[in-house]
C-alpha cells in the first residue's frame, strides 16, 4: 500500500480511538531505520506511523550541509516509493520542533506540501509536530493557531504539545518535577484556542509525568489516568465526549498497565526512539566485538569483507528493530489491526 492519504490518516486515528488501541510512531535516521520500521509494521500486519526529529532531518540532510529539510524530503519521498511495497498504511510525521527551527524545518515543510496539493496532489507529510513546551501557554497556542490553519488547508493534521516533558531530546530539555502535568485549565485553554476538530484536527502531547530517554520502569510516576481527567473537564464546558487525541511522549520504561491506561483514555499514537535505537544497535556491537579480528585489519592483516561489508551487520541491525516494532505493536494493541 503506498503512504497513506489524508483520508486514511484520519480513519486510522478514528479507528484507533474507536477501538482503543495506539499506533508505534517510530523514529527514523536512515534508510535502513525506515526500512526496519516498514517490516516491523507488516510482520505485525499493524499500520503505523514514521516520524522523522529535527536532529533525525539534520542526520539524514548528510553532514556536509547538515540540511533539515533536504534530509526529511528526502527520506519522505523515498518512503512514499518504499512504502508502496508493505501491505500496510504509514503515515509520515515529524518529530519535535522548537519555535527556534520551525523556520527551518515545519514552515519550510508545510510550504512544500502547500504547492502539492495545489498541484492536485497528496502533502508529503501528513502530519507535523509544533513544540511550544518551552513557551508560555500563550505564545505556544498563539503560533498553535497560525499552523493549524496551514496544515489544515495543506490536509495535514498538527500534533501540539502543550505542556513539558520531562527529559531531553534534540536539544530540547525539561526538568523532572511537577510541571510535567498538564492540567484541566491547559486542555480547556488549548480547545479554546485550538477548536475541537472545527478549525483543524490536532493530536495533543498532553504532559501526564512523561520523560524522554532512559529509564526503568518506577523512576518515573506516570499518571495516565489524568487523561481522562483532561478529557472529561474538556468534555463538561464543551459538550463534546473524549475530544482528544492524545499522544504518549516519553514511554521508554513504561509499565504494562501504565500503557493500557493511555489506551482506555484516549492515546491513539504513542513515539518511540530509545528503544528502537538500541534494538538497532545492540546486534552491530555483538557482531564488531565478535568478529573484530575481521572487521578491523589487525596486525598487517587484511580483515574479512564479508564480515565489515555494512550489509552483514545492517541485516541483523534491521531484524532486530523490526521485532521491536512488533513487540510495540503487540503492547499498543496496533497488531492485526490494518485497514483492509
Amino acid at each position: 500500500m503506498p503512504i497513506a492519504t489524508p483520508e486514511v490518516y484520519n480513519e486510522m486515528l478514528d479507528r484507533a480511538k474507536a477501538g482503543k488501541f495506539a499506533y508505534p510512531a517510530i523514529n527514523v535516521t536512515s534508510s535502513q531505520t525506515l526500512n526496519a520500521a516498514l517490516r516491523g509494521f507488516a510482520e505485525a500486519e499493524s499500520d503505523g506511523i514514521v516520524q522523522i526529529s529535527t536532529g533525525g532531518a539534520e542526520f539524514l540532510g548528510g553532514q556536509y550541509s547538515k540540511d533539515m529539510v533536504t534530509g526529511a524530503v528526502a527520506l519522505a519521498e523515498y518512503a512514499h516509493i518504499l512504502a508502496e511495497k508493505y501491505p500496510v498504511n504509514i503515515a509520515l510525521h515529524t518529530d519535535h520542533c522548537p519555535k527556534d527551527k520551525l523556520d527551518g524545518y515545519v514552515r519550510p515543510l508545510i510550504a512544500v506540501s502547500e504547492e502539492r496539493v495545489k498541484a492536485g496532489k497528496n502533502p508529503l507529510f501528513q502530519s507535523h509536530m509544533w513544540d511550544g513546551s518551552a513557551e508560555t501557554l500563550a505564545d505556544n497556542l498563539a503560533i498553535a493557531q497560525e499552523l493549524l490553519e496551514r496544515t489544515r488547508a495543506a490536509h495535514i493534521i498538527l500534533e501540539v504539545e502543550i505542556t513539558p516533558t520531562g527529559g531531553e531530546e534534540d536539544g530540547v530539555s525539561h526538568e523532572i518535577n511537577d510541571s510535567l502535568y498538564t492540567t484541566v485549565e491547559d486542555a480547556i485553554r488549548t480547545a479554546e484556542a485550538l477548536g475541537l476538530g472545527e478549525k483543524g484536527r490536532y493530536l495533543l502531547a498532553a504532559s501526564f509525568g512523561n520523560v524522554h530517554g532512559v529509564y526503568k520502569p518506577g523512576n518515573v510516576v506516570l499518571r495516565p489516568d489524568l487523561l481522562k481527567e483532561l478529557n472529561d473537564g474538556v468534555a463538561a464546558k464543551f459538550g463534546k465526549a473524549s475530544p482528544f487525541d492524545f499522544v504518549f511522549h516519553g514511554g521508554s520504561g513504561s509499565t504494562e498497565q501504565e500503557i493500557l491506561t493511555a489506551l482506555e483514555n484516549g492515546v491513539v499514537k504513542m513515539n518511540l526512539d530509545t528503544d528502537t535505537q538500541y534494538a538497532f544497535t545492540r546486534p552491530v556491537a555483538a557482531h564488531m566485538f565478535q568478529n573484530y579480528d575481521g572487521v578491523l585489519k589487525v596486525d598487517g592483516e587484511v580483515g574479512n569483507k564479508k564480515a565489515y561489508d555494512p550489509r552483514t551487520w545492517g541485516k541483523l541491525a534491521e531484524a532486530s528493530m523490526a521485532a521491536r516494532v512488533v513487540e510495540a505493536t503487540k503492547n499498543l494493541r496496533s497488531a492485526g489491526n490494518k485497514i483492509k
